[in-house]
């Protein structure tokens, strides 16, 4: 990820990222907070679940970014 959205936005974004669990093809993960949440949802979800896809060996096709606090 950090050679799609270059150094500086990854240790940004995905600094204390969880990724959580899936959920048939939703990958849920969470972001510190809310902010980061919606910016990594909008802006980068699509890249997260093509790597996500090739990692897990199972196709994602929804990643859902949640702000910490509601874990």
């Amino acid at each position: 990820m950090a050679l799609i959205v270059g150094a500086k936005t990854f240790d940004r974004l995905f600094q204390g990222v969880q990724f959580s669990e899936v959920d048939g093809d939703i990958l849920y993960c969470f972001a510190m907070n809310e902010e980061l949440a919606a910016e990594m949802e909008d802006k980068f979800a699509l890249h997260i679940s093509i790597v996500a896809t090739d990692i897990l060996k199972t196709e994602i096709g929804i990643v859902t970014v949640l702000p910490r606090v509601l874990q």
